[in-house]
């Protein structure tokens, strides 16, 4: 760590960068100080720098990256929209700063390769926001799975919940709701799991397979005489599992912020019903202008036989992942939410790691073999943002990483490595390009077929 607070500017300050990068910089003014922030809505600018003791405001991200030497500038956040992700990354790697960018690098396969293009000025000062990666949770598997203790892996299955009330915020209502305004949902939403999957691989998939469609969140299946507003008398307002005000007045009555600070900047009862009347978020879910997948299932084959199985639903109870792992000597299933693992060893006196971040753990012998049922709760985050923020404390400790790296010189290399960021970003894009054209993917020849050259594994 450096000796003295690292020089942030966070560009965007919306949601990411405001509660999540920006929150932990102020949070932790021995590590990092925000010294600027750039954002065309002045509402959302001055209320970040007023938070962070007066950082200097710019009303867009050119005008502040001008300034990046007058401002003594370490490290940028970028956390705009994610059609200006590439511009403004690019722009930052040429004034030679390094930078965190908020997933995904970018919102199309065109855009991804334009800033591949531009990786000998990019990838080494580039750590991408894939912040699962930096949960106690997902390193606690990454480790148990890296020191051999479940032998050869054989499968992995992640299961992304989304939560039919997130869904409908977010990807029927919200800003993610369109590709060609954001992006596909298995990039949008389940780039994280794949990067997770690739990153416990440690090598990117040979062959890619997803199938998936938009079903239930469509004009046809509209209940008779819904309108195209929640508030404007739903004939079905007590039984639909989406209607606007169970959730936004109902359900986060005490909450001002995430995400009810979305519908407006007045978040009394009365403010929320004069922005469900008219804005996005009040819209009914099958008369909206949607059009990403509800549910999507990707299959993958890696080298040496592992394969691996991603599916995400809209129509779930709970928002959280679900993961199994199988390997030739054991057998790991988790919960995220729960920060619960259970590890099974097959093999008479196999022990786990040392080290792990747990703190409880129990175990067990299970029959008919006689062999050790490990059940290990993980040490969670005191606080967070609960289950719309804060990802289990992935964001937190994303930006306690990349900060660490500043003061290092190291962001771009190891867990913060552009190159293999890179490979989770293809994954997707080949898995909505095999979604759409009912396809397997050899993922080798497809990548090189965009001239873009893949990431050396990743072991270990």
């Amino acid at each position: 760590m450096s000796a003295v607070p690292q020089r942030i500017v966070i560009i965007g300050a919306g949601g990411r960068g405001r509660d999540a990068y920006g929150r932990w910089a102020i949070e932790h003014p021995d590590e990092a100080t925000v010294v600027a922030v750039a954002d065309i809505d002045t509402g959302r600018r001055s209320a970040l720098a007023e938070a962070a003791g007066g950082a200097a405001q710019y009303g867009d991200w050119p005008e502040v990256v001008a300034d990046f030497a007058e401002l003594a500038v370490d490290g940028v956040v970028i956390a705009v929209p994610d059609s200006m992700h590439v511009d403004v990354a690019i722009a930052v790697a040429d004034a030679g700063v390094p930078f965190l960018l908020e997933k995904p690098a970018a919102p199309t396969l065109a855009e991804l390769e334009r800033l591949a293009l531009h990786a000998g000025q990019v990838s080494a000062r580039l750590a991408i926001g894939h912040v699962l990666r930096f949960t106690p949770f997902w390193r606690t598997i990454k480790q148990i799975v890296d020191s051999g203790a479940i032998g050869r892996l054989m499968t992995i299955e992640v299961r992304e919940n989304i939560g039919f009330w997130h869904f409908a915020h977010s990807y029927v209502r919200g800003n993610w709701r369109h590709t060609a305004t954001s992006s596909a949902m298995v990039l949008a939403k389940t780039s994280h799991d794949l990067d997770l999957i690739r990153w416990i691989a440690g090598d990117a998939p040979e062959t890619l397979y997803s199938i998936g469609e938009l079903t239930w969140f469509r004009r046809e299946n509209a209940p008779d005489g819904a309108p195209a507003f929640c508030v404007d008398g739903c004939p079905v307002a007590d039984t639909c599992p989406f209607f606007a005000p169970r959730y936004y007045i109902d359900a986060l009555a005490g909450v001002h912020g995430h995400p009810v600070h979305l519908l407006s900047d007045d978040t009394s009862i009365a403010g929320r019903l004069e922005a469900l009347r008219t804005g996005d978020y009040g819209r009914c879910v099958f008369r909206s202008d949607n059009d990403v997948a509800d549910h999507q299932q990707t299959t993958m084959q890696f080298p040496g036989g592992l394969t691996a199985t991603l599916t995400a639903s809209a129509f779930t109870a709970e928002n959280t992942r679900v993961v199994a792992i199988t390997g030739a000597a054991g057998q790991l299933t988790g919960h995220m939410e729960r920060g619960e693992l259970v590890v099974d060893l097959f093999s008479p006196g196999a022990a786990l790691p040392e080290g792990l971040p747990v703190a409880r753990r129990e175990v067990s012998t299970m029959k008919p073999m006689g062999h050790a049922r490990h059940t290990l709760h993980v040490a969670m985050p005191s606080a967070d943002l609960g289950d719309h923020a804060g990802h289990a404390g992935g964001d937190a400790g994303l930006m306690a990483e990349f900060v660490a790296a500043l003061g290092r010189g190291t962001v771009g290399s190891g867990e913060l490595s552009f190159s293999t960021a890179l490979d989770s970003h293809l994954m997707a894009f080949a898995a909505e390009a095999s979604r759409l054209s009912g396809t397997r993917i050899e993922f080798a020849e497809w990548v090189s077929s965009l001239g873009i050259t893949p990431a050396p594994a990743e072991r270990g």
